[in-house]
């Protein structure tokens, strides 16, 4: 009720206990603080902050036009309702390895337990798409010394994440991974592995926790989590799923309702107004305030 019970120093020291435990975790991407309570609900191991889905959700494309500001706000609205560690999204840190610096000590005030930052050119743009532009090795290494020196709290998760593999190919990916972890980076991001076998490939090469990224119509194939644990990687993220579900429903739902005159036919697919205030959890705060949970739900409602 209200807020998590949680500490951010706990939940950063549980990633990091959950990362090195050896299994997989699997770590959905939340579309917004309502959302992140159902992945905890529902029994995954960390919940995600996805760049992409938040510049969807703001309109935007995803090509760098978010701010530090913006991002931590969410992670803050986030880390404040669940008590699973909060993994996010800091795109190329937002400028030069100063202003990367400022971003992690950001998000640590906000709340997360872990962050990643990428090796493209600022601005960036979806990982999944063509024409991307790394930057410079040595400028990357420059990026993650700032943002370890910068950590406050041991425990704060810095994950480098090398979209290399595109531009460069498999082999510069993995001697870009290296150098960051060389760096100070505690685990990788390999973003657009081709298939199974690079996978593999990069799981042989680099010995820190490694980041699957499962997101649909991507250039890699959607490996199931069995096939990820028994790989060797340490988390499975689906980081745009519930936003691609929850919009398919919303379109879906307004072509309906535009064609029918009424929603009545929807209903079956809504979630209800008494599971709703289940999740938001009115009955706890009536705690706090009887005057807030003071009527009966009607049956079926």
């Amino acid at each position: 009720m209200l807020h998590t019970r949680t500490t951010p120093v706990e939940r950063r020291r549980s990633f990091r206990e959950r990362l090195a435990s050896g299994r997989l975790l699997r770590v959905p991407g939340a579309v917004n603080p309502l959302s992140a309570r159902l992945v905890e609900e529902t029994g995954f191991d960390a919940v995600y902050l996805s760049g992409a889905a938040l510049s969807a959700d703001l309109g935007l494309p995803d090509i760098g036009l978010t701010t530090a500001g913006e991002v931590a706000d969410r992670a803050r609205q986030i880390a404040r309702v669940t008590g699973l560690p909060l993994l996010v999204d800091a795109d190329t840190g937002f400028g030069e390895p100063l202003n990367a610096a400022r971003t992690v000590q950001l998000l640590e005030d906000a709340g997360a337990a872990g962050l990643h930052l990428e090796d493209q050119v600022n601005p960036k743009r979806c990982g999944h798409l063509d024409g991307k532009t790394v930057v410079p090795r040595a400028e990357m290494v420059r990026r993650i010394r700032a943002a370890a020196d910068a950590r406050r709290d041991p425990d704060l998760v810095l994950m480098a994440r090398t979209d290399a593999r595109g531009p460069e190919g498999l082999a510069a990916a993995i001697d870009r991974a290296k150098a960051y972890v060389d760096a100070g980076a505690d685990a990788v991001f390999p973003e657009a592995l081709a298939d199974e076998a690079e996978f593999a490939a990069f799981r042989a090469a680099v010995d820190v926790p490694l980041l699957a990224n499962m997101t649909e119509f991507g250039k890699g194939p959607l490996l199931d989590a069995r096939t990820l644990e028994n790989l060797g990687y340490n988390i499975a993220l689906y980081p745009v799923t519930l936003l691609r579900l929850a919009m398919g429903a919303v379109e879906d739902g307004l072509r309906t309702l535009a064609a029918e005159g009424t929603q009545a036919s929807l209903l079956p697919r809504m979630q209800t107004r008494s599971r709703l205030y289940g999740l938001l959890g009115y009955e706890q705060y009536a705690a706090f305030d009887t005057a807030v949970f003071d009527f009966t739900l009607p049956p079926g409602a």
